[in-house]
């Protein structure tokens, strides 16, 4: 029996959970499913900067699943790019930080979104 798979932890889910191209006819085979986790991964090693070894850090998962993860996440969005197929953001193995003091990290979106309303108010 395979051992259970770790929840990735993420910091908050996409305002957006299509991307993709503007064009009239839609068909199921223009989807590609990209993971919660696998956005996770694009969003802290190449937005924010982060090593592979920062980001597993980040998650609580070992630095290999973040290589394994970031590598479908790449396949996807260059799918979506070259093939012009839309992306959609849901599902996966995850669970969100709950911010406040138990924040996760410098990367953490939560955090960071917080301190803007704070700022506002």
């Amino acid at each position: 029996m395979p051992r259970p798979r770790k929840r990735r932890r993420v910091c908050c889910l996409p305002e957006s959970k299509r991307f993709g191209p503007v064009r009239g006819q839609e068909s199921l085979d223009d989807y590609i499913t990209m993971t919660v986790d696998e956005y996770e991964t694009i969003r802290l090693i190449d937005l924010n900067d982060f090593t592979q070894k920062e980001c597993s850090e980040q998650m609580n998962v070992a630095r290999t699943t973040v290589q394994s993860i970031y590598n479908d996440a790449r396949k996807k969005l260059a799918d979506s790019l070259i093939n012009g197929r839309i992306i959609v953001i849901e599902g996966g193995d995850y669970k969100l930080c709950e911010g406040g003091k138990k924040q996760c990290g410098r990367g953490c979106r939560r955090r960071r979104l917080e301190e803007d309303l704070l700022i506002e108010e």
